[in-house]
C-alpha cells in the first residue's frame, strides 16, 4: 500500500499532467480557456478573484521554498529553523486565508448567480470541491502542526519535501510519507487528484497567462485624420467609407 500511494499514484497522476495537457492543447485548443464570467456579474468577481489569484501566488511560491529548496541550503545561508519558521508562518497562512476566502467568493457567486450557475459543470462543480479540499488540509497542516503543535512537532522539510524532490528524481522514498501525520497524506493525496483532473478542467488557463505583455512594444493609436491626411487639408471626412474610385483621385 505504501508504494502504491507513494510511488505509483505520484507517477500516474504526473503522466495524466503532463500527457493530458498535451492533448487538450493538440485536440482542444478552442476549449483552453477560464470560459470567463464576467459578462453576467463583475461585482463578486473585482473582490474574489484578486484575493484567490494573489494568495495562490503567495501559496505557490512557499511550496516552491518548502518542497524544492532543501533544508541543508538554508542552512549554509545561515537561516535558523526558527527564521525560516517565522517566515514561513508570516507568509503562509495569510498568503492561504487570502486564496480560501477568494475562492469562498467565486464559488459564492457561481451558486447565487443565476446565468453563472447555469454555466456551471459537473467538471467544474468536482474541481472546485478539490481545489478547496487542498487548500483547507494545506491551511490546517500549517496551524496544527506549527501554531497549535498537535499530535507533536513535524518537520515536513525533512520528510514530506525529501520524498517529493525524490520522486522527481526517480529515487523514491515511500516510506518518508508513510511516516508523516495523517494531515500531510491527506493534502498530498487531494494535491495528486487535482493534478490529474488539472488538463481536464478550467485550470488549464494558468499556462495561458499573457506575460508576453510585460515585453511588447507600445501600441500607438492614431486618429482616422492623422492616417488619412484629411486633417491637413480643406477635405472634410465624412462617417463612414469612401467609394474605392473615390480614394484613388485624392
Amino acid at each position: 500500500m505504501s508504494v502504491f500511494l507513494w510511488v505509483i499514484v505520484p507517477y500516474l497522476s504526473l503522466a495524466i499532467f503532463v500527457v493530458g495537457h498535451f492533448w487538450r492543447y493538440r485536440y482542444d485548443k478552442f476549449g483552453w480557456t477560464t470560459r470567463s464570467s464576467q459578462l453576467y456579474e463583475d461585482r463578486l468577481l473585482r473582490i474574489g478573484s484578486p484575493l484567490f489569484h494573489f494568495g495562490m501566488l503567495g501559496v505557490v511560491m512557499g511550496h516552491v521554498i518548502g518542497l524544492v529548496i532543501p533544508k541543508l541550503w538554508t542552512d549554509a545561508l545561515g537561516i535558523s529553523p526558527e527564521v525560516y519558521h517565522f517566515i514561513a508562518l508570516a507568509g503562509g497562512i495569510p498568503a492561504g486565508i487570502a486564496a480560501l476566502a477568494g475562492l469562498a467568493i467565486l464559488v459564492y457567486r457561481r451558486r447565487t448567480t443565476g446565468p453563472v450557475f447555469s454555466a456551471t459543470t459537473v467538471n467544474d462543480k468536482v474541481m472546485y470541491f478539490f481545489l478547496a479540499l487542498v487548500m483547507i488540509l494545506g491551511i490546517w497542516n500549517t496551524i496544527a502542526g506549527s501554531l497549535l503543535n498537535l499530535g507533536g512537532h513535524y518537520d515536513y522539510r525533512e520528510g514530506v519535501s525529501v520524498w517529493w524532490r525524490s520522486i522527481f528524481t526517480f529515487m523514491p522514498q515511500p516510506d518518508l510519507m508513510a511516516q508523516a501525520p495523517i494531515g500531510f497524506q491527506l493534502h498530498a493525496l487531494t494535491a495528486m487528484i487535482l493534478f490529474a483532473m488539472w488538463p481536464f478542467t478550467r485550470l488549464v488557463h494558468v499556462f495561458s497567462a499573457p506575460i508576453g505583455y510585460l515585453t511588447r512594444p507600445y501600441i500607438v493609436y492614431r486618429s482616422a485624420d492623422q492616417r488619412s491626411g484629411y486633417g491637413t487639408g480643406t477635405h472634410a471626412p465624412r462617417r463612414g467609407w469612401d467609394r474605392p474610385e473615390l480614394q484613388r483621385k485624392r
